[in-house]
């Protein structure tokens, strides 16, 4: 039977690109820890002392705890796309990618072993965040594995979707203009750091077409069973996206999409 399994999935090939990968992460130990830590820190300051000070609570929750699913959720949106989309786009630029795509390694291996390795960074990064802030608040999660099965989906969708986005970009400035354009504008005006209760009901409404919102909504109930929508919704929609984005790689890879000339 494991002669079989070595036949269908070539898991040193898997590994080895894992590793490689990985060890990018390792090379920057010091400020792959440091620079979320001291953000998260900045985080509870500023908005503590500039909000937290004028709103107590926010459904029924301290505004300090209540902000931090939606730090979890930037970190772990912005580190999955930029960790994947430069971990392929870089060997497609110094044209190594084309060794990867000669080699005896199907396109699940080599998606396994890019996406895995984005998604574990941010992954770590994500849980940092979340010791971070048991230093300033002290948390309550009501749903640990809820939680987590929101944070693996949304690592894994999303470092998906910076596979594309580095394989679709022709110079390093596409590479940013994706999460810096769209992505961090919809993670501040998705509910992170405020309640959509608070807005008026013609801008509740606009925020709904918001698909961060279900996101960080979603992780929120996981922490405190509080949320704007409802949580099955935002499962199952984060669920949809990371099917569309495997469809999308599967057919970058048979059509040769920006990979072959």
């Amino acid at each position: 039977m494991s002669k079989v399994m070595s036949r269908v999935m070539n898991y040193y090939a898997v590994l080895a690109i894992y590793k490689f990968e990985m060890a990018r992460m390792r090379r920057t130990l010091l400020q792959s820890i440091v620079t979320p830590v001291l953000t998260t820190s900045l985080y509870f300051i500023v908005f503590g002392a500039a909000i937290g000070s004028r709103i107590q609570e926010v459904g029924g929750v301290g505004y300090g705890a209540f902000i931090v699913p939606g730090l979890i959720m930037l970190s772990l949106l912005t580190n999955s796309i930029s960790n994947a989309s430069f971990g392929i786009y870089f060997p497609k630029f110094s044209g190594t990618v084309y060794e990867v795509l000669s080699a005896p390694v199907s396109t699940l291996e080599v998606v396994l072993g890019y996406v895995g390795a984005a998604a574990t960074k941010a992954i770590i990064l994500g849980l940092i965040i979340l010791v971070t802030a048991g230093f300033f608040i002290e948390l309550r999660i009501a749903h640990p594995i809820i939680m987590l099965l929101f944070i693996v989906l949304t690592a894994l969708s999303f470092s998906l979707f910076g596979f594309i986005l580095g394989i679709w970009a022709d110079n390093f400035e596409k590479l940013s203009i994706v999460p810096a354009l769209i992505i961090t504008p919809l993670v501040f005006l998705g509910g992170s750091f405020y309640s959509t209760d608070m807005l008026p009901p013609v801008w509740q409404s606009i925020s709904l077409m918001n698909p961060v919102l279900y996101l960080v909504s979603g992780l929120r109930w996981s922490f405190y069973e509080i949320s704007e929508v409802n949580v099955w919704v935002s499962l199952v929609g984060v669920s949809l996206f990371l099917l569309v984005c495997l469809g999308v790689v599967y057919a970058i890879f048979r059509t040769g999409y920006r990979l072959r000339p």
